[in-house]
């Protein structure tokens, strides 16, 4: 038998065009399997996490109200950011943000990087959700999933009208878009020489968090002097730490003989106070006078030939006040009305009827 016959048939079965189609087809076909069964499914890139503290700043109160644990943001295929803590405190008439997240990404040797870029101090990222778009700068990184933070006792001084002072009560709470940030744990009120004008010292306890280092809270580090603000529903107090980890019960009540000195008062006020006279109530007063005594204030003039006269002043007298006053005896000395209470310093006392401002001469 021919190998190919007359008919162009390979072996007088299969036309030999047609063989070498079939040929073709099969040879396409091996070569594509050989090329998907010879080649492996690209690797997945090895990722890790890591955890940063983001400042956002001031935020509006809606904005702040969206703002979840547990919201995330996806920038690209292989990097996720989720928030893991939320801290609120009031900065002035806004509420600042501070948020603890976890930022997923791909290692680049011992280093994560987040959005093509490692999560440097400084370094700006955003987090878009459904319901809010915001941005802050990464001030801290580690491994903890919680701001690094705890409860801080500090004791606010602030100067309100009379009427706003009696609604500071104990219990009452701060809250920011339905978190309570700070309570309020007790209360002082002393009178000031205005009787439109109260002076409050608050003990007040605070959620804080802590950043290089230092408890803070409104964004500003807790110590003496600092200005802190803390709104209320009914109020808001705009005051100065006095004490830092302190409480208004600090030292041990006692009563101490003080001998109060007022200077070219009119004569009429000098002759309404009178012993007997009682700042608080009657049973247990803050301040008692117990004796006054009274005197014209002096004029001095000097004539024209050098020689000193010296009168009595009409109208103004000198006012001489013997007082009981109940005080605080602490590690640094007597206080009254939360304020040191020594010689050269001035207190005001509310008489009821008169509200006096007396420079202190001496305590016993």
């Amino acid at each position: 038998m021919e190998l190919i016959d007359d008919d162009g048939d390979l072996f007088g079965v299969v036309n030999v065009v047609d063989a070498l189609v079939v040929l073709v087809v099969l040879a396409v076909v091996v070569a594509g399997v050989a090329l998907v069964f010879s080649n492996d499914p690209a690797p997945e890139p090895d990722t890790d996490t890591t955890y940063a503290t983001l400042d956002m700043g001031t935020q509006p109160a809606y904005i702040v109200d969206a703002i979840n644990e547990g919201d995330t943001y996806a920038p690209d295929d292989t990097s996720t950011i989720t928030i893991t803590d939320v801290h609120l405190t009031p900065r002035g008439n806004d509420i600042g943000v501070t948020l603890r997240v976890e930022l997923q990404g791909e290692t680049n040797g011992d280093a994560i990087t987040y959005a093509n870029a490692p999560p440097r101090l400084g370094r700006t990222l955003a987090i878009e959700t459904s319901q809010y778009e915001v941005s802050g700068q990464i001030r801290d990184t580690g491994d903890a999933d919680a701001l690094a933070g705890d409860r801080q006792q500090v004791i606010v001084r602030d100067t309100l009208d009379a009427e706003t002072a009696t609604a500071v009560t104990p219990g009452d709470e701060i809250r920011l878009a339905g978190r309570t940030v700070a309570t309020i744990d007790d209360v002082a009120t002393y009178a000031t020489n205005n009787p439109a004008r109260t002076r409050v010292l608050v003990e007040t306890n605070l959620t804080t968090h802590y950043e290089g280092g230092q408890a803070r809270f409104g964004g500003v580090p807790l110590q003496r002097g600092q200005s802190l603000t803390l709104p209320a529903d009914e109020y808001t107090i705009t005051g100065q730490i006095e004490r830092v980890n302190g409480d208004l019960q600090l030292g041990e009540t006692s009563t101490r003989r003080v001998t109060l000195r007022m200077t070219e008062v009119r004569d009429d006020t000098a002759d309404a106070i009178r012993p007997g006279m009682t700042e608080g109530s009657v049973t247990d007063p803050v301040a008692e006078i117990t004796d006054v005594d009274t005197e014209p204030s002096l004029i001095i003039a000097t004539g024209e030939d050098g020689s000193v006269n010296v009168v009595d002043h009409p109208i103004n007298r000198d006012v001489t006040i013997t007082a009981d006053i109940q005080v605080r005896d602490t590690p640094t000395g007597v206080q009254f009305k939360g304020e040191p209470l020594r010689g050269g310093t001035t207190i005001t006392l509310d008489l009821g009827t008169r509200i006096i401002e007396a420079e202190v001469v001496s305590v016993t």
